[in-house]
């Protein structure tokens, strides 16, 4: 309150707070690898695609959910990972489970 007894009012002169830092892709990279391993207990086998977004960094992240002999025949989990611009983790969710020799088809 001003020494009349009114509500301050922002200053003009005061500066918005700075957006937060955004990180490199690199280092989004190994953030997401990082946080979806303390979650999940399993240690990524690849980061296969990282972009940008308007909320920071979106990822697919490719899990070993089961191993089994032979390796051809373990199932795999794509994981989309989304995270803040400073590479916090806000969500993540597993997508399409196949097994490890399976290939992607084009179906167009």
């Amino acid at each position: 309150m001003t020494s009349n007894g009114e509500p301050d009012k922002a200053r003009s002169s005061e500066r918005p707070s700075p957006a937060p830092r955004r990180v490199s892709a690199t280092e989004a990279m190994r953030s997401a690898a990082r946080q979806l391993t303390e979650l999940l207990g399993k240690a990524p086998e690849s980061v296969s695609s990282l972009k940008p977004t308007e909320q920071g960094w979106e990822a697919e992240v490719e899990v070993v959910e089961l191993e089994r002999i032979p390796e051809t025949t373990s199932v795999m989990a794509s994981y989309r990972v989304v995270l803040d611009p400073e590479g916090l983790l806000l969500a993540y969710e597993r997508g399409r489970r196949y097994s490890r020799s399976q290939i992607d088809r084009d179906d167009r």
